[in-house]
């Protein structure tokens, strides 16, 4: 696969929201690959908010669940380092022999990793530009399977780069690098890496492999040479910051216990992980990291327990300190076997060579069967029997290391390589969503500006318009007090003549009569005048004073009633009611006064008006006879035509011993204007 096809899956897999916050663990198996960062900026610009926002939950999602970037401590080797050169575009190559020919699918470069005082730990001599060969022995040439050059800024880096392949048959890969890096410690030009891996399936085929390169370092640290490329040591603790820690099992001091795993059926073993035992939980550690590994290792396999037909299947002889790693990894020739020897042939012994130190024990024991580990989970026992306090021989295949559950490791280094590639995009999505935020914000002071402008706009316009209501109604007051002055002018002029010549023909009686006709016609037109035009005027043209046009009412018209009109609560609320609500209200209590007059054959009435806050209420009452029968308790039609131009409740009731009461409710605002 090329650059460009693994740099558009990535991109996929980016942004392309997962969907997988609940309980169980993201997906996180799969292969990843480095992206153009100024690409990936790009393209962030063409999503909405919320699809950001859902990227960013899923890449923190996914972070909880990966394995952590948890770094070796201690002495031990560190990898394969080139000779320095002048230029960065000086070629430097890799090359491994796989012995025999495998479909390869995934290639797995671990940096050299230094501590930067500023920004922590970070690759060291990686190449900035470099391209991956495979071939068989028949094509001594090969194939580029993998480029990448510095536009994919694949470096600085902390995590492993995985390179997926299609299915690729090939016993050797090579590794040119085109483009170097400078050195953190003096600035030169170098090609350095801690290891590399070739995975067929789950299997790393480059394990322990031969390694030819183009050059060699010639510093005398015994941490640095070419083998070192392919022992399956990184700079990485398998740390996978799932499930709970198990204790490793050693022995008691001075004890050398042989160790057994029953498979429990026969396997064809190819390989063996070791995984030693921690070294405290403390800083500094307390050993120097081959606690419970024996100088000399013997694994044995057998198809009975008694290994009357041992097979051996590793010999292992460590020559110092730094021969020992976390995870201690060895191919094997094909044994079928059902149980497993491990077996001290020498003492262990520690660098400051205090014997009486001798234990063995290890964290996790692996034996791997077509990729697949077939120790997990099943009985791990001892030559002898374990002691009170005694560590669990459990625990040397239950799966579990000090810091939780043990991966495969190529799953393990897949982690990794993702947690690096979203702790790169996570920053990106951050960025881009605060952009998004600041031009929010930005949005919503303009938003909120031009709503008060928007506010100012509706009530100057509502101003405006009343201003504008005002004068043409005033206007219109002209215009009808002119029309009125003059045709009523005009009327009374006339009729003034009328009068005088209706006087000189008095001996005349058909004249006389004419002329008192045609007063009359005028007369009436008058009047007709006088009602259209009042009626067009405000209502402050016609009343004064609320009270004191009730009062003079019920002198004129209750004359002949025994009784009186009173008022309790503030005049000014009266006053401050507009005119129109002033006249409703006082033509409603003079039709009260008129039906009383006219139709309760009463003696006496009562009459109170009461402003109590925001309410006025009328009460009317008479000692007459009451409503008719069809009609008790029904509002008549005129005092409810009046009610409902008030926006009020009115009510009637009539007593058994005679007389009615009639009352109003109204409120002085509606929706806070006032009437």
């Amino acid at each position: 696969m090329d650059r460009s096809h693994a740099r558009l899956i990535a991109l996929i897999l980016l942004l392309i929201p997962l969907r997988c916050l609940g309980d169980s663990a993201p997906s996180i198996d799969g292969p990843t690959s480095p992206t153009k960062i100024a690409e990936l900026d790009s393209r962030l610009e063409k999503f909405s908010l919320s699809e950001l926002q859902d990227h960013l939950v899923s890449i923190e999602a996914q972070l909880r669940w990966l394995s952590p970037y948890s770094l070796r401590s201690g002495v031990g080797v560190i990898g394969f380092r080139s000779a320095w050169q002048g230029s960065a575009d000086r070629q430097e190559w890799i090359s491994i022999s796989l012995g025999d020919e495998f479909s390869i699918d995934e290639i797995v470069l671990v940096p050299t990793l230094w501590r930067d005082s500023n920004k922590g730990f970070r690759s060291d001599g990686f190449p900035q530009a470099f391209r991956v060969l495979a071939g068989t022995d028949d094509d001594l040439k090969g194939t580029v399977v993998a480029s990448y050059d510095v536009s994919d800024k694949i470096e600085p880096r902390t995590g492993p780069l995985v390179i997926s392949l299609e299915p690729t048959n090939a016993s050797w890969v090579r590794i040119e690098a085109t483009v170097l890096s400078k050195r953190a410690f003096d600035t030169k030009e170098i090609f350095q890496l801690a290891e590399v891996l070739v995975f067929s399936g789950m299997e790393n085929v480059a394990l322990r492999k031969h390694v030819s390169t183009s050059s060699n370092s010639n510093d005398r640290v015994g941490a640095w040479n070419s083998t070192y490329l392919v022992d399956g040591l990184t700079p990485y603790l398998m740390d996978s910051s799932q499930g709970s820690q198990s204790l490793a099992y050693v022995s008691r001091f001075g004890e050398q216990p042989v160790l057994y795993v029953d498979l429990e059926s026969e396997y064809p073993i190819t390989g063996i992980h070791l995984h030693a035992v921690d070294q405290d939980d403390t800083v500094p550690q307390a050993h120097a990291g081959d606690l419970g590994i024996p100088n000399r290792l013997l694994i044995e396999g057998a198809d009975d327990q008694d290994f009357t037909n041992a097979k051996t299947l590793l010999d292992y002889q460590r020559t110092n300190v730094n021969d020992i790693g976390p995870t201690m990894m060895w191919r094997v020739p094909e044994t079928i076997c059902r149980f497993v020897r491990l077996s001290a042939i020498q003492p262990s012994v520690t660098d400051l060579n205090v014997s009486q130190d001798v234990r063995i024990g290890f964290a996790e024991i692996e034996l791997y069967s077509n990729g697949k580990n077939v120790a997990l989970g099943k009985r791990a026992f001892a030559n002898s029997m374990p002691k009170p306090g005694d560590r669990s021989l459990r625990a040397l295949t239950d799966g579990r290391n000090l810091f939780g559950e043990i991966p495969p490791l190529r799953t393990w280094l897949n982690q990794l390589a993702k947690r690096h590639d979203l702790e790169g995009m996570r920053p990106l999505v951050v960025a881009e969503l605060n952009r998004r935020y600041a031009r929010q914000r930005s949005q919503l002071t303009w938003v909120t500006w031009l709503a008060a402008f928007l506010a100012f706009g509706i009530g100057a316009t509502f101003v405006v318009d009343r201003i504008v209501r005002m004068r043409q109604l005033t206007e219109l007051r002209s215009r009808f007090a002119a029309d009125l002055h003059d045709e009523l002018g005009a009327d009374l002029h006339v009729i003034s003549l009328l009068s005088d010549l209706s006087r000189g023909a008095i001996n005349n009686p058909d004249k006389h009569e004419s002329l008192h006709q045609r007063i009359r016609i005028m007369t009436q037109r008058s009047s007709d005048a006088v009602r259209y035009c009042t009626n067009m005027l405000e209502a402050k043209e016609l009343y004064g004073d609320l009270l004191d046009d009730m009062q003079r009412s019920t002198d004129r018209i209750m004359a002949d009633f025994k009784g009186e009109l009173t008022f309790e609560g503030d005049v000014a609320v009266l006053r401050g009611l507009k005119p129109r609500t002033r006249a409703d209200l006082f033509l409603f209590y003079k039709e009260c006064l008129v039906n009383i007059s006219r139709h309760s054959n009463g003696t006496h009435f009562y009459a109170r008006l009461t402003v109590h806050g925001n309410e006025i209420s009328l009460t009317v009452r008479d000692d007459g006879r009451g409503l008719n029968d069809d009609h008790t308790n029904a509002v008549p039609s005129s005092l409810m035509r009046r009610a409902k131009l008030l926006g009020a409740d009115a009510d009637v009731q009539s007593s058994e011993t005679g007389g009615t009461t009639i009352s109003l409710k109204m409120k002085t605002r509606k929706w806070r204007f006032r009437k």
